[in-house]
Parts: C-alpha cells; structure tokens; sequence
C-alpha cells in the first residue's frame, strides 16, 4: 500500500532560494520539451505511427547550452519528463482531455517532486534532508513507522508563501475484511446547511467556515483591487488574500478528518448516496454552499479511512428516491418540493423529516445491496 504524509517546512534563506530555483528549472525543462513535442505533432500529427517513433527529449539535453540547471536536483527534472509523458499519454488516449498545456510562473503551482535514492531522504531531530538542500526543519507532528519504506516526496509553496513536503510511503497491511452487521451500518443523507444526516437522527453541524469567512475575505480583496499592478503593496496585499483562503481550507479539512474518523471507529460499513456534485452546484445554483461543505473530499476521506480497517462504503444509486419515500411505509411521495423540510405521508398519515426519512431510506437501501453482493 502506498500512503502520504504531509509536513510544514521551514527553509532558510538560502534553501529558500534553492526552492525557488529547482521551481523554476522544472517549469524551464518542462517548457522546453513540450516545445519539441508540439513541434513534432504539428510536423506528423496526420500519422500517430511515425510520431511515436521518436524518443521524447531528456533533461540532460539542455544542460549542455543551460549550464544553470545542474545547481538544481536532476531527480526533480527528470519527474518534469515524467509527468510530461504521463500528460502525453493521456491525450492520445483521449483527444477530449486536451493537448499539455505549458507552465506559467504565476498560475501553475510551485512544486517538484524528487525520489530517494540510497537513503538521501531521511528523518533527524525534526529535520529531513533532501536532494541538494540538506537538512532542512520541518514540524513532524507524526511520526512514519519504521517499516514504512520512503518512496518519494514533492516539495510545494503555498499561495501565502509556506513550505509543504508530501513523503510518498510504500509498506505491506495485511487487512481483514469485516462483515457489518444490521446494527453497525450509518446510512448517510448530503445536507446542504450541516454537510450530512445520519439515520441516527444526528447532523455534523458543519461550522460553515467559508461562510464565516466572507466578510472578512471582501475586505481583503476589496484593498487587494485598488492596489497597483506589480507594486509591492499588492504583493503583499495577495499573499494576504491567500492566507485567508488557506485558513478557511485547513479549517474544513481538520473538520471533515475528524468528523470522517469517529465515524469509521464507530462504524464498519457506511451508506451514502453517488451525487454529481459538480451538476448540483451548477444546475440549483448552489456553487457556494457546495463548495464549502466539500462533500466530495468527505467522502474521499471515508473511504480511504475504511479501506485501511477493512470497512465498507457503500454507494446507492443517484435516482434512488430516498427523499421522497415513505421510510414507514415505502409510499412514494411525487409531489415533494425541494423547499419541503418536513413531509405527511398520504398513505400511513407519518409525519417526517426530509433529511432523517432519507438517510433512514439510504441505510435500507445499502443494506439490501450489501446482502446481495454477501
């Protein structure tokens, strides 16, 4: 299994510098040999065949006229050519996907990604050395076991200016599975304002961070507009803005991974509806509110987690009616509006809650799937 651990660098100066400059040299060959690429696709785009016969440039090729790229980590520039490759690929698999695009300075993000080789990534009194850099400080705030075995790790600079290390493990789990009983299945039901309903009439009263952060944002970038373009006021102004979004996302994902924990400890198999979020936010016109509550990466996180203990997450069907069925009675009811938080059943006379009636509907229904598949 493979799995990521994420760290806060602190860099010196100069290994700042060394950041910026491997940052650099990867967006430069990356650049560079994507120009020869399209170079040739525009000369044999009409016969695939031939064009696959030529070999993709290499990063020493430059080095020889841009001498300036030896400074930098040679691993960092052959995982450009890598990801050029894979990028590639992907188009001549699918023409919809688009052609590889080139790397600005100012959109892409700033990020390489080096491996480990004969132990050259290592752990010392929260430090780890990389690749050109030495030791550098980090916050280790968990430690990796000792049979985890260093793969990799990609180096980034946040919008506000921090430093990140993402470490690439690989290690063996032998994990049983567990067979949920009746009593250990959640069923789950997306909650626009508390981000989910649990059929044990529970909601994870989601803090709405995004929300709370509105107003506060507005100002920010009400200043960051009037500023000069190119100005070091508006630079500064910038990283301001940015420090603002990043503490609305580390809020939302400490949330969604805690929150995501006490259910896998408390569970061993969990229900939830396959919604196209994208769609939703698009078509109700819901983009703000969706995006806050990142349902998406809630379930990413669930299901991982899950995975890792042997559990189950289980998916029903997008069009399984569980809002406007009757849980007491499964009537069906087709005149229910979405404006409608509480509902009377027509056929047995139950009056029900909307969310609850449809995460109770979510669990029967992953029930009865998880009996059919054993």
């Amino acid at each position: 299994m493979n799995k990521a651990y994420n760290f806060r660098l602190y860099p010196t100066k100069e290994q700042e510098l060394l950041f910026a400059k491997t940052f650099g040299c990867v967006r430069f060959v990356y650049n560079k040999m994507l120009e020869e690429r399209i170079e040739l696709y525009e000369q044999f785009k009409d016969n695939e065949a031939e064009l696959k016969k030529y070999k993709s440039p290499t990063p020493a090729k430059y080095k020889a006229v841009f001498v300036w790229l030896k400074e930098v980590d040679s691993l960092a520039l052959a995982n450009a050519q890598m990801n050029l490759q894979t990028a590639y690929n992907n188009f001549f698999r699918d023409k919809s996907i688009g052609f590889p695009k080139f790397k600005a300075k100012h959109r892409d993000k700033n990020s390489y990604t080096t491996n480990n080789v004969n132990n050259n990534i290592r752990f010392r009194d929260k430090q780890i050395k990389l690749p050109k850099l030495g030791f550098v400080k980090l916050k280790q705030h968990r430690e990796i076991p000792g049979n985890q075995i260093i793969k990799s790790c990609t180096i980034s600079k946040s919008p506000s200016g921090n430093y990140y290390v993402s470490i690439l493990v690989e290690f063996f789990q032998d994990v049983q599975p567990i067979s949920p009983t009746r009593e250990n299945v959640l069923g789950l039901d997306f909650d626009m304002k508390n981000l989910y309903t649990d059929s044990q009439c529970e909601r994870a009263e989601y803090p709405r961070f995004y929300r709370k952060a509105l107003e506060k944002l507005a100002r920010e970038q009400r200043k960051l507009a009037k500023c000069t373009k190119g100005s070091k006021n508006r630079r500064k102004q910038r990283v301001k803005v940015a420090k603002v979004h990043e503490k609305v996302a580390n809020c939302r994902k400490d949330f969604l991974h805690k929150r995501s924990r006490e259910l896998v400890e408390s569970y061993d198999a969990i229900v939830i509806e396959d919604l196209n979020m994208k769609a939703m936010s698009q078509c109700l016109n819901f983009g703000k509110s969706v995006g806050d509550n990142a349902w998406g990466m809630f379930t990413t996180f669930l299901k991982y987690k899950l995975e890792n203990e042997g559990k189950l997450l289980v998916k029903v069907d997008k069009w399984f009616p569980s809002s406007k069925a009757c849980h007491y009675c499964g009537e069906i009811n087709k005149e229910l509006e979405l404006s409608d938080k509480e509902w009377t059943c027509s056929n047995c006379g139950c009056t029900v809650d909307r969310d609850y009636n449809a995460s109770k509907n979510i669990r029967d229904e992953g029930l009865r799937l998880l009996a059919l598949t054993g």
